[in-house]
């Protein structure tokens, strides 16, 4: 069995007492308080992730746009500089290897960050690929740290507790600054629903960082409430909602698949589940009753017939509902289709509803 891996920052959050749990082959916090506080802290004021187990791959060269365009759903033909695309890479039967942001420096430097249970997998796929161009494939998973500001007042918190003013950033966007002497990467995307930072630095000064942020008093959040945050606000989980096997079509993404662009991996595919409609489509249920849905409980229809699957399914921190997202097939997609949710033996009404259940704040 391949040995558990650790953040630069894995002494301090068993300092702090947190729930440790293995998460993309690293021991991760899921908890310190508890995941309802630690929600309701980025949903409130601010909380900071450990997120230094996520990838880091740059791509440089004269064909670095060409190819990003060629791995990648988003299309970056001329993007601006300092602009950050979320999209997927897909393998040729039209699956997720996995959905990453990009950002782009230049037409000829790209920055990608895969999740962290794919780097390996996503590093042998992107080298496979790039022989065909003239780029440079350099993986920096191990050189950085990262950190995640977020919350209402993440701003506030960058300005007053690490000195740096991030009120020119916009949404999707990143900069390029120096802090202790070192070059640090911050940009403001968020994974939560609400504004939000990324710092990539080195372990070094991620810890320092780290220190500033406790010391001030702010919320440390594990990957528990990482995932019900994301979840309110309707966005995905690579090995739930995208697979290798589930494209972005079906899983309700295709606004980040541009189809009018030159070929990419996996563009037949999905240009033919658009033109046709998929088979399957991922939705938002409302489930009632007190039963709680998990990934992997079936759905039915009225007459009981298995037509999918629960994706994610939680009792939502913010909305006090029991809620998930379900794979199901298209013709039981329609917006109040009334459902049924397998819980161990027991089935309970479901409804369908929109995916985005919480409206996020971010700052646009």
């Amino acid at each position: 069995m391949d040995q558990m891996k650790e953040t630069c920052l894995h002494d301090r959050h068993v300092a702090l007492g947190a729930l440790m749990s293995p998460f993309g082959g690293f021991d991760m916090p899921i908890q310190y308080k508890g995941i309802v506080e630690e929600h309701n802290a980025v949903r409130n004021e601010v909380g900071v992730f450990d997120v230094s187990h996520m990838g880091e791959v740059l791509i440089t060269g004269d064909d670095a746009e060409k190819f990003i365009n060629y791995i990648f759903t988003n299309d970056l033909t001329g993007a601006p500089d300092y602009k950050i695309y979320y999209g997927m890479m897909l393998n040729p039967q039209g699956g997720c290897v996995d959905d990453c942001l990009v950002y782009k420096r230049n037409d000829k430097e790209f920055f990608m960050v895969p999740n962290a249970a794919n780097i390996d997998k996503d590093i042998a796929w992107i080298r496979e690929q790039a022989k065909k161009f003239n780029v440079h494939v350099n993986h920096m998973s191990h050189l950085y740290g990262e950190l995640a500001v977020q919350g209402p007042k993440a701003e506030d918190t960058l300005r007053e507790v690490l000195g740096v003013d991030c009120s020119d950033l916009e949404f999707y966007t990143f900069k390029d600054v120096v802090m202790d002497g070192e070059d640090v990467i911050i940009s403001r995307t968020g994974y939560t629903g609400e504004d939000g930072f990324e710092i990539y630095a080195s372990h070094t000064l991620t810890q320092k960082l780290w220190d500033k942020l406790m010391a001030a008093g702010v919320q440390p959040c594990g990957l528990g409430c990482r995932d019900t945050l994301r979840f309110e606000a309707g966005l995905p989980l690579y090995g739930d909602e995208l697979t290798d096997d589930i494209t972005p079509i079906e899983a309700g993404f295709g606004m980040f698949v541009k189809l009018d662009k030159p070929d990419f991996i996996g563009k037949d595919v999905n240009a033919k589940q658009k033109a046709e409609g998929p088979a399957r489509k991922l939705v938002g249920l409302e489930v009632q009753g007190q039963a709680i849905p998990r990934h992997g409980y079936e759905v039915l229809n009225q007459d009981d017939e298995v037509i999918g699957e629960i994706t994610t399914g939680y009792h939502s921190i913010t909305l006090d509902k029991n809620l998930a997202f379900a794979l199901v097939k298209a013709e039981y997609s329609k917006l109040g289709t009334e459902l049924k949710v397998k819980v161990r033996r027991k089935t309970f009404p479901a409804i369908v509803v929109k995916k985005r259940f919480y409206t996020p704040n971010y700052k646009k």
